[in-house]
């Protein structure tokens, strides 16, 4: 058992998600650099979770790094993730995971912009977006 808020069974997330946002959030896989919808996305609002809806960045978070992913700086509450020491594919890299649901979000690199310095590179399919409203 896991400390994730939200438990389901395999069955019920691919019930519910797309076979891509299965592969991203529950198999830990990647979208390929340049084909997600949030990459160049600029519109002012929040980005949540896929898999469950927690809110976990906004756009005045995001920047960017010309890297083929949704990158953001910061997010918005440190207890919306979690990071995980991966060593998958001959690298060490940290994952970032939501904490409420655990799904594979991306990965976190000390290469970013001030002020944190920090680049969440993040999968557009274990996202979604809500815009701002007045």
């Amino acid at each position: 058992m896991t400390d994730n808020q939200i438990q389901k069974s395999d069955e019920e997330w691919r019930e519910q998600l797309t076979s891509e946002q299965y592969h991203v959030l529950r198999e830990k896989g990647t979208e390929y650099p340049g084909t997600g919808v949030y990459w160049r996305h600029r519109e002012d609002g929040s980005y949540e979770c896929a898999g469950c809806g927690q809110t976990l960045f906004t756009s005045n978070q995001k920047f960017d790094s010309h890297c083929g992913w949704p990158s953001f700086f910061d997010i918005v509450e440190p207890e919306c993730i979690k990071l995980i020491e991966d060593r998958s594919h001959g690298m060490l890299r940290t994952e970032v995971v939501c904490s409420k649901c655990g799904g594979h979000l991306g990965h976190l690199f000390e290469d970013g912009p001030a002020p944190t310095g920090q680049r969440y590179c993040i999968n557009s399919v274990s996202i979604q977006f809500s815009p701002k409203t007045d």
